[in-house]
């Protein structure tokens, strides 16, 4: 089954947690063993899995990656979002988990997060829940 959702993004970078919608997709869905991808149709976002625990890791990812991969003049991509460009193929636009049971299988802190790169936008999330 193929579930939408929308996010909206307030900052340029930004990591949004969306437990609540890969919940709200399996609950739907019915199903109780399979697996959930997780996918954004975007080329400046991403999805990614990480510490749900403490807010200051996605804050300090963030930092990071500003600091990996600044805007740079000499960019040559006309909308001077390269580096939004750069930290999406880093991250990456989808994530696979594991549905055993009735439960999604994340390890003790992790949660799933959208990964804004060029906001802020209203982006898309297509989640897909396969019986197997």
């Amino acid at each position: 089954m193929l579930f939408k959702f929308e996010v909206t993004t307030h900052e340029r970078n930004e990591f949004v947690n969306i437990d609540s919608y890969v919940e709200d997709a399996r609950l739907k869905s019915g199903i109780l063993n399979g697996i959930i991808t997780v996918f954004t149709p975007h080329t400046t976002a991403g999805i990614t899995i990480n510490e749900n625990a403490d807010p200051d890791v996605v804050k300090d990812l963030v930092f990071g990656m500003n600091q990996t991969f600044d805007n740079k003049k000499e960019y040559r991509h006309f909308e001077g979002n390269s580096d939004s460009h750069m930290k999406s193929s880093l991250t990456g636009a989808s994530e696979t988990l594991i549905l055993e049971d009735g439960s999604i299988l994340y390890g003790t802190w992790q949660s799933v997060y959208f990964a804004e790169f060029d906001g802020p936008r209203t982006r898309k999330i297509f989640i897909k829940v396969i019986e197997g």
